[in-house]
């Protein structure tokens, strides 16, 4: 018997940081996710293997089905991780994998591991579902984060998402601007420790009442947008407000000060996706060495 589960990936449009302190943000799944197959056998044991968007295994594990003893691993880091994930599972709900002599689990990513669009977010729900508890409570049993990311995985449109007290409130939004034929993502060719980014957040405690209020409000704006240049002025204005929260300057300031269009960070600062406006884009990006460059209708669920 076999059971197959999925999770749609992730991307924060806005809120990144203060989402952590119950700004409300604006947060889009995406077409790129993570599937998690579960086959049973006689076998006492928890066989893992991990595949990545080409095909091949990037992790393997295997586990006595107390998850006490490891037989092996591929990764110790890894295989850490995912104890961490599958007994928080089974602290919430004590008859997951008691009630199977033992299983094969094949995860499989359909993007790239660096492109931080949520390999722990969509294997943590995928595990969820498989154990049958709530996402967000094995994500903040086992980590730290807002859990936007869990409810991207769990959603097929873009949402909005706001948590105060680990209370976790979503709301589906219509955002399908107009001018979205000229909004891409593209990759910075690095990979952002969002747990790092969170903690050197807590440390400054910059935030307050106001402040949050101002990126809730620009969240609301940005899903009434219909022209690209007011899009462009709230890109601007959010960008403005958390170079001050956070003491960084602008990946725009930075790396880009001669594009003419305009350039926001998603989620951690100084990794992963931004998101560009303008149809010159891709030409400029390529040009300066950066190649992963998805038009929005491509990469949004």
């Amino acid at each position: 018997m076999s059971k197959e589960f999925h999770s749609n990936g992730k991307l924060l449009i806005s809120g990144e940081y203060v989402i952590l302190d119950g700004a409300v943000s604006l947060a889009i799944p995406t077409k790129f996710g993570q599937t998690l197959k579960v086959s049973e056998h006689s076998k006492e044991q928890l066989i893992w293997k991990s595949f990545d968007e080409k095909n091949k295994v990037w992790f393997e594990g295997i586990y006595d089905m107390q998850l006490n003893e490891l037989k092996s691993s591929s990764d110790t880091e890894t295989s850490t991780t995912l104890v961490k994930i599958l007994k928080a599972a089974q602290d919430m709900n004590p008859y997951f994998l008691k009630d199977v002599k033992g299983c094969t689990v094949e995860t499989k990513l359909e993007f790239a591991r660096d492109w931080g669009l949520g390999s722990s977010s969509t294997l943590i729900n995928n595990i969820a579902q498989w154990a049958k508890v709530d996402a967000f409570q094995v994500l903040w049993n086992s980590f730290q984060g807002s859990g936007y990311d869990i409810a991207c995985a769990q959603n097929d449109t873009p949402i909005t998402y706001q948590v105060l007290n680990q209370n976790p409130t979503v709301h589906k939004v219509v955002f399908d601007p107009p001018f979205k034929e000229q909004l891409y993502f593209v990759h910075l060719n690095q990979k952002m420790n969002s747990r790092e980014a969170i903690q050197a957040y807590k440390k400054r405690k910059t935030t307050n009442k106001a402040l949050l209020e101002t990126f809730s409000e620009i969240s609301r704006q940005m899903i009434q947008c219909t022209e690209l240049i007011q899009f462009e002025k709230l890109i601007g204005q959010h960008e403005a407000e958390m170079e001050k929260v956070l003491g960084i300057i602008t990946v725009q300031e930075r790396l880009f000060s001669d594009y003419t269009g305009k350039i926001k960070s998603l989620g951690a600062w100084g990794g992963d996706f931004v998101l560009a406006t303008g149809n010159e884009a891709p030409d400029y990006f390529k040009a300066k060495g950066y190649s992963t460059i998805v038009p929005y209708s491509q990469m949004v669920l």
